[in-house]
């Protein structure tokens, strides 16, 4: 079980380095490939876009044939997208293989799945947390390994780093994870995994690109009203399905729609940070201004030291998943999730209030990850007392992928945010836009602690067992 534990945290560790690691690398990438910041922002873009639109229907093919074996072709096809990025020789092979990477984001549900298969009821919930640890550890290593990999080698390398590590994970999952099955017998829902992909690109895409597009452009509403007709055309193909993608067990009732709606808070809050603490510590306090006079914020740091103020947050979340474990124990799993978006929404209240040098950035995000992680924990945890073993990864996998939707949603906010507080004559955030941001985080977290306390209520272990 413990090897099992390891080869679940090494695959999604894999897939948390390769989310943040190219970020640093971007303006690198559009350098030495010639090509343009619009081309360049598709590297994150189709990434993003090709996890959303895989997850869902790996997710299924894990539940009905083996959460293994579908996680050893996730982690082949992304070592071979990872092979493929480090050889590219221009922007389009680039692009084409990080779309390839993109269906790394299955490792997760598929790993929760196998993880509630795997391990005993009085270790699942320390489990998932160690495991869900790992998602934010690795996010936050990544910045700060893809910082130093830019200041001091090739971009090549990010790729190469990479691709040893899934190399790892998929001889850890061949020889430690056990191969179980349910013996399902529903068809896979064809039908509605295209709709649902379509649907999600559509939607995704126009909130990726409504910032350069303009969000009333035509291009845009012609995207959010195509995501429209097209999720009406899916659920009419899934009431009519007789094993749906979307089955109503993974989505509905009062406390799974709270879990996933706390999901997507707690992806807009995170990418909220993400984009934020960077800009803000990368900004020169002395810059001069057209009209004369400098700046005066920020810390003027590097791309590095601005990824290095975000690792003690990021590294607090594994010790803070074992503690949500704890926390699961002696409370609820719904106290468990309410107490880590408190703890994130002070994070970003204290980012708020006390942002002047490199210790204060550091210590609010220490609290931002602690918090962090007992939600990364408990939102596993609380789908695992909700839905049936059968449905595991499925259910995870809707919550994965509207996690990435708030992502995308957060990291557009801030952006959008940053854009319309500006110093007058300049392209430069002013210090209000950043100020701003941190409260809606705040404000966000906040939200996503009261509808966890509101909406959540999740079964026994007895409850679970029965309908099992």
């Amino acid at each position: 079980m413990t090897m099992t534990l390891i080869a679940t945290g090494v695959s999604m560790l894999s897939y948390a380095l390769m989310q943040t690691m190219v970020v640093p690398a971007l303006h690198v990438l559009q350098v030495q490939l010639r090509t343009t910041p619009t081309w360049s922002a598709w590297i994150l873009s189709v990434f993003l876009l090709t996890s959303a639109a895989s997850t869902p229907v790996l997710s299924k093919l894990g539940d009905r044939y083996s959460k293994r074996n579908v996680l050893l072709l996730v982690l082949a096809a992304y070592l071979i997208g990872t092979l493929g990025c480090a050889a590219a020789g221009n922007i389009g092979v680039l692009i084409a293989c990080r779309a390839v990477q993109g269906v790394s984001l299955a490792a997760l549900p598929l790993s929760f799945g196998i993880l509630r298969d795997a391990l005993p009821e009085h270790r699942l919930r320390s489990g998932l947390g160690l495991v869900s640890g790992t998602i934010g550890v690795g996010a936050g290593i990544g910045l700060v390994v893809g910082g130093l990999v830019v200041d001091h080698q090739s971009w090549r390398w990010l790729f190469a780093i990479a691709a040893v590590l899934i190399l790892a994970a998929m001889v850890l999952v061949a020889k430690y994870v056990p191969d179980q099955r349910n013996g399902s017998s529903e068809p896979v829902d064809v039908p509605g995994a295209v709709l649902l992909a379509l649907v999600l690109v559509a939607l995704l895409l126009a909130l990726t690109q409504g910032t350069s597009w303009g969000w009333t452009a035509k291009g845009t509403l012609a995207l959010y009203g195509a995501a429209v007709v097209l999720t009406g055309l899916l659920v009419i193909v899934e009431r009519k399905s007789v094993a749906p993608l979307i089955d109503p067990a993974v989505v509905a009732g009062r406390s799974l729609l709270s879990v996933h709606g706390a999901a997507c808070l707690f992806g807009v809050a995170s990418f909220l940070f993400y984009v934020l603490l960077p800009a803000y510590a990368q900004t020169s306090p002395d810059q001069g201004l057209p009209g004369g006079g400098t700046v005066g914020y920020g810390l003027g740091t590097d791309v590095t030291v601005a990824g290095l103020l975000l690792l003690p947050g990021s590294l607090a979340l594994l010790p803070a998943g074992q503690l949500a474990g704890l926390m699961q124990r002696l409370t609820s799993v719904r106290a468990t999730l309410a107490s880590g978006f408190a703890a994130m929404a002070v994070g970003a209240i204290s980012l708020c209030l006390w942002n002047g040098n490199g210790w204060q950035l550091a210590a609010g995000y220490l609290v931002t990850g602690i918090g962090s992680g007992l939600v990364l924990s408990g939102l596993p945890s609380a789908i695992s007392g909700l839905t049936e073993v059968k449905r595991t990864a499925t259910a995870n996998g809707v919550n994965t992928v509207v996690r990435t939707a708030g992502g995308v949603v957060g990291s557009q906010l801030a952006a959008a945010l940053l854009a319309v507080w500006h110093i007058s004559g300049s392209g430069i955030p002013a210090r209000n836009g950043f100020i701003t941001a941190f409260w809606i985080a705040a404000a966000v977290a906040a939200s996503g602690a009261l509808l966890c306390l509101a909406g959540i209520k999740t079964r026994t272990s007895q409850e679970r067992d029965q309908q099992a």
